[in-house]
């Protein structure tokens, strides 16, 4: 078949909007072939069973969770889940008869992916971070085509192809924020601070010692998270400091940031080499198997980005890091020219185009 008729889509969040990769995947295959049609298979207890139906795709429920080694009935209930999950999932993609099936990591893809392989469909999937997750781990003989992230990853018996992560390419044609939509000054450097979507619990009790402590030649934007919003009122902060709960479409405002402090996540990480944005690095600690401080050092390996690592994180040292990269354009203008030279910015249409080769090689 030359054309992509239908696909099943998998990908977990705990929040999907409009700048979530899959989006990027689904709006490029429409835009490739307006008479696409889309499955989508995600948990039951997710916000993604709530706001996929919304953009008028089919959503299908399956009731998986992680699996840990340790032996409890937590796990073996897990476990149960798996294997029913997977004889849904055959059920549902036999029905659906897609042309291709797509995930995107994380654990509910497993059950997708292997139901999908072993009723003979093609599979594609992608991983965002710098290092394979476990259930891509598990999947990989179950993949026919793996598209990464970042070029470093090398995976043997399964093709291997570097696309980069498709939440960047929309990014390109953004219109940056006006400063002003947020009581900034045009004339002065602004230093935007922000822990992910949700915040971070230790990162914020950092930031609360630092409200006072930033130089007053420039000015900071903190985005607390909505959770912990609250916590901030009643702190003594510098004029030049501002405190946001949340700010929606965060990569415009980062095209006008001189300085980000920032997690590591995937696709934080695609963001900045698009919007091309100096950096300082604190990867979280608690996510599974250390990733974020491995994508973290793929930036500062390139000379394109500075770590911090939250374990020496203090109002101290931020402030001093968030100086000595503020007050040293020469640097600023060396991480901007190595961020050009890093990274894809058409993945989406790279990944489109693995996608139909697929289709093409179909027998």
């Amino acid at each position: 078949m030359s054309g992509l008729a239908k696909s099943v889509y998998y990908y977990t969040l705990s929040k999907i909007d409009k700048d979530d990769k899959n989006k990027e995947i689904i709006d490029k295959i429409k835009e490739k072939e307006p008479n696409s049609e889309f499955l989508y298979i995600g948990t039951t207890n997710r916000m993604e069973k709530d706001i996929i139906p919304e953009k008028n795709i089919p959503y299908i429920g399956i009731n998986v969770s992680g699996i840990s080694r340790k032996l409890t009935l937590k796990n073996i209930k897990s476990v149960t889940n798996f294997l029913i999950g997977i004889n849904k999932c055959k059920k549902e993609i036999k029905k659906f008869n897609p042309d291709i099936v797509i995930g995107a990591g994380g654990y509910v893809t497993a059950p997708v992916i292997i139901a999908a392989k072993k009723s003979g469909y093609k599979t594609l999937v992608h991983e965002q971070n710098s290092i394979l997750g476990l259930s891509n781990k598990i999947l990989l003989k179950y993949t026919d085509t793996l598209c990464t992230s970042f070029e470093t990853m090398k995976v043997s018996n399964v093709k291997c192809v570097y696309t980069g992560n498709p939440a960047s390419e929309s990014i390109i044609t953004k219109k940056p924020y006006d400063k002003k939509e947020f009581g900034l000054s045009k004339s002065k450097k602004l230093v935007l601070i922000v822990m992910g979507s949700l915040g971070s619990s230790t990162v914020n009790e950092v930031l609360k010692d630092s409200l006072t402590k930033f130089d007053s030649k420039y000015e900071v934007v903190i985005v607390t998270g909505k959770n912990y919003y609250e916590e901030f009122q009643n702190k003594e902060k510098g004029k030049n400091v501002f405190i946001f709960p949340y700010i929606d479409d965060l990569s415009r405002l980062m095209k006008v940031t001189d300085v980000l402090v920032t997690r590591a996540g995937a696709t934080t990480l695609s963001e900045i080499m698009v919007t091309k944005t100096p950096s300082i690095l604190v990867p979280s600690p608690y996510v599974t198997e250390n990733h974020q401080y491995k994508n973290a050092m793929y930036l500062v390996n390139k000379n394109a980005g500075v770590l911090l690592e939250e374990k020496n994180l203090t109002p101290k040292t931020l402030v001093d890091e968030v100086n000595n990269l503020i007050n040293n354009p020469n640097k600023c203008l060396e991480i901007k020219d190595n961020l050009e030279n890093i990274g894809k910015k058409n993945s989406a249409t790279l990944i489109y185009n693995e996608i139909k080769e697929l289709l093409n090689d179909k027998k």
